[in-house]
């Protein structure tokens, strides 16, 4: 074999490797500085949990809504392009009416109106500039420090059905958290919670007041490491 003849080696694979990987790394990197004008790039995937209660009106109408107070437990996922400043969503949750509404005089589980809904959003406007989230989300107890919101329109089921309010609905989704303070043993968590407020025509079934849940996930596509931005952070 001539000098000048391609060998290849398992260096020559590993360091072929890890050029791909870092081209994919700055890429990645790259199109989240691009949006948010230089900061620091956001994960692309989020997920958690929401658990919550809705009201017994609709304060847009002042309705009320049939069989309120409902219990809400679901999960959901929020995918974000950071390059086009998209972003999908999707949730599934069930419903029942609260046990403290409930008129049965044994406390009959089949008289509370359980049913399911799926939601959908794939039109979302990714809202990341530092003050958006606080023109766009709800004021959380303790304050949120941070965060970035995502508008567009809702498609929601019932029991897997078109339900009775109709589609779409507009919806912010906010996912917001703390920052560091720097003071030595002080914790925080940088993407902590998540809410989610229905515009008509489906808040006179979930009302207009944000849905509270939980960010339980949050990192990168093609397998990578979950970000540490959704993990506590010890000072």
């Amino acid at each position: 074999m001539k000098s000048t003849d391609l060998v290849r080696t398992p260096l020559n694979k590993a360091v072929l490797l890890s050029g791909i990987l870092a081209l994919l790394v700055v890429g990645i990197g790259g199109q989240t500085r691009a949006w948010a004008g230089g900061s620091p790039p956001l994960p692309t995937h989020f997920s958690g949990l929401l658990n919550d209660y809705t009201p017994t009106s609709d304060s847009n109408t002042g309705k009320a809504i049939s069989g309120s107070p409902y219990e809400m437990h679901g999960r959901w996922t929020l995918d974000l392009n950071a390059r086009r400043g998209k972003a999908t969503f999707s949730a599934e949750m069930t419903m029942e009416t609260s046990e403290v509404a409930n008129a049965s005089t044994v406390f009959d589980p089949a008289s509370l109106g359980a049913h399911t809904h799926h939601i959908v959003v794939t039109d979302g406007i990714i809202h990341g500039l530092p003050t958006d989230w606080q023109m766009l989300c709800p004021t959380l107890k303790p304050a949120a420090l941070g965060g970035f919101a995502v508008t567009g329109s809702a498609y929601v089921t019932g029991n897997g059905s078109n339900p009775p309010f109709g589609n779409p609905s507009n919806v912010t989704i906010c996912i917001l958290g703390g920052t560091g303070t720097g003071v030595p043993g002080t914790a925080y968590v940088e993407y902590s919670n998540f809410t989610l407020t229905f515009g008509e025509k489906a808040a006179g079934h979930f009302g207009t007041q944000p849905i509270h849940g939980v960010v339980t996930r949050c990192g990168w596509p093609w397998g990578f490491e979950p970000s540490q931005s959704c993990r506590v952070k010890v000072q």
